[in-house]
């Protein structure tokens, strides 16, 4: 390992390895094949990379990214080790080149995307070149279970299998739960115990949930962090464009990064991008990014994505050189439709789609609890952590408020509704709709019918939603949940434990508060200034809102009810520099 050592800092620049590159590394070079799960900018590249230079024989890459394969190879040239690549953006007598030189020995990595392994020519090639060793990136894609699953890749396993004398394999993830793992370890042909795991967190990143005006937020979030390099994330095409128009209009400078667009053109974006010429990447999620950018220091997903899976390694792009940055989800209810029709419309067996609905589930669950964000994504992958501090969970400095009554009374429904019926119909029946279903089912005959009548049908599936997230409500499995108790749920219908929720309580503020009357004068003066009547300008209870929450910020004044974008930027600047003096 000394040589190893003293590569690493000759060639990288790094004195010592980071959490687990050692073990994994110490691994291939006794000749074992090995698992490595490390997160998003945990360095899981130099696993292979260095080994790759003690190794006699070449070093194969698979990797589906083809984005990120031209970077890889930028960097190690630029390091001094020889690398090159092989995928469709290639003309034929170039790939017949590079071919050739992995065939003469005249580099040590070569990176391939998992369909080159079934072509003629490279199976040939397979035949005449020594491969010491495999290294399989985004191996979660080899699982069925996993988020990305690519039929490519089990034809790896087959390929692999192939081989007269197998090379060593090191399989790397940065998202695999542990039922994924195993799956890996089993496709691969890797021991079980040869897993190294260093943990899931990422301890420079904020996680924020957002459920306010897209748009809104979206232009003010980016006005704040100019000249901060950020990747906007879309579940669509039409959304992704949608996305960059309204920035470009908005003078953001910002490119875009789909499947649709012509090889030329990503590619140029791409580049942009990496050499801060526009400072935001607009890109859908379907189309794999891979974005080896250290300084992206936010990630902001403006739809929802299809699970936790995605959604961690998409955000994990921020922060890769391990200084602060933020991962935002910017959550509506609707948005989940556009996941579901992708899970209707994919060719799989009703089990695959099934289990793709629990993801789903899952991720909308992560939208409304109200636990740390990153603890909730540490025990979805099999860990238990600590609450980060810093995500907008562990941020909520609202009160928390005994909701346990109010809980009751959507347990009792669901039980005396037999268990065996939807939020939807839950919420209906709890606030005395008059829908035929309910008729139908003489559920207007029950006890519970009506007993939240005071609150609207959206209010009660909000609870339902952060009951479920909290594990006190269980929907089974399926594209329409039915709803069951836990028991914790039981627990809390027989008394024996109490439910807490955080929410907004504002304050009636009496007419002769200080701050009040100072808002309202401003107000009036704007009124005379505009020559209009003040309550145009903002309600009182608009004033009311700000004198008790008194925002610091454009970011907190947008979500004072009654602000939108163009009464923020008419009104924004005085408001803030009155209620910045307090």
């Amino acid at each position: 390992m000394n040589r190893i050592t003293a590569l690493l800092e000759e060639k990288f620049g790094y004195r010592t390895f980071r959490k687990g590159q050692e073990e994994i590394i110490r691994a291939i070079l006794n000749k074992e094949d090995v698992l490595g799960i490390m997160p998003t900018g945990g360095g899981k590249s130099i696993c292979y990379q260095l080994p790759a230079l003690v190794l006699e024989g070449l070093t194969l890459v698979v990797s589906p990214l083809i984005s990120l394969m031209k970077d890889q190879v930028d960097s190690l040239n630029e390091m001094g080790i020889p690398a090159t690549y092989i995928n469709s953006t290639l003309q034929f007598p170039e790939i017949q080149q590079r071919l050739g030189m992995a065939a003469r020995g005249e580099v040590k990595l070569l990176y391939v995307a998992p369909e080159r392994l079934e072509t003629a020519d490279f199976l040939e090639l397979l035949r005449h070149v020594s491969i010491d060793l495999i290294a399989v990136d985004e191996a979660h894609c080899i699982s069925q279970w996993g988020h990305d699953f690519r039929p490519s890749y089990l034809k790896l396993a087959e390929t692999i299998r192939s081989f007269a004398e197998r090379p060593v394999i090191v399989a790397l993830t940065a998202t695999a739960t542990p039922e994924v793992a195993e799956d890996i370890c089993q496709l691969l042909s890797i021991a079980p115990e040869n897993q190294v795991k260093t943990g899931f967190a990422r301890e420079n990143l904020a996680f924020q949930v957002v459920k306010e005006q897209k748009d809104v937020y979206l232009l003010e979030y980016l006005k704040m962090n100019q000249g901060q390099s950020g990747i906007i994330y879309a579940s669509t095409r039409k959304e992704a464009e949608r996305i960059h128009h309204l920035l470009k209009h908005h003078q953001i400078s910002a490119g875009i990064y789909h499947g649709g667009l012509r090889e030329q053109e990503r590619s140029k974006n791409q580049e942009d991008f990496l050499f801060d010429r526009i400072q935001v990447m607009v890109a859908t999620n379907a189309f794999g990014m891979g974005i080896n950018k250290s300084n992206v220091r936010f990630v902001i997903h403006a739809q929802i994505p299809g699970n936790l899976e995605s959604y961690y390694q998409e955000a994990g792009r921020a922060g890769r050189d391990g200084l602060p940055s933020e991962a935002v989800l910017l959550y509506a209810p609707n948005d989940l439709q556009i996941q579901q029709f992708f899970i209707e419309q994919s060719e799989s067996t009703i089990e695959y789609q099934q289990n793709e609905y629990l993801k789903l589930r899952e991720m909308n669950q992560y939208a409304h609890t109200q636990m740390c964000l990153q603890s909730y994504i540490l025990r979805y992958f099999g860990e238990q952590g600590s609450d980060c501090g810093k995500c907008s969970n562990c941020l909520d400095d609202r009160e928390s408020v005994d909701v346990t009554l109010e809980t009751q009374k959507v347990l009792s429904c669901v039980k005396r509704m037999g268990e065996r019926f939807g939020k939807s119909l839950v919420g209906k029946v709890l606030t005395g709709s008059k829908d035929q279903k309910i008729t139908q089912w003489r559920f207007d005959q029950l006890s519970t019918y009506g007993l939240m009548k005071d609150w609207t049908q959206k209010e009660v599936t909000q609870l339902i939603d952060y009951l479920t997230a909290e594990h006190y409500l269980l929907p089974s499995e399926g594209q329409y949940p039915l709803l069951s108790l836990s028991s914790e749920g039981v627990e809390v219908l027989l008394g024996k434990r109490k439910v807490f929720r955080k929410q907004a309580t504002v304050k009636q503020l009496v007419v002769d508060d200080d701050l009040f009357e100072e808002l309202r004068a401003l107000r009036l003066e704007l009124a005379q200034e505009q020559q209009l009547p003040p309550y145009v300008i903002f309600s009182d209870k608009t004033l009311r809102e700000l004198a008790e929450k008194q925002p610091q910020t454009s970011l907190e004044f947008l979500q004072i009810k009654g602000v939108g974008q163009n009464k923020l930027e008419k009104y924004g600047e005085r408001f803030l520099a009155l209620l910045q003096k307090r």
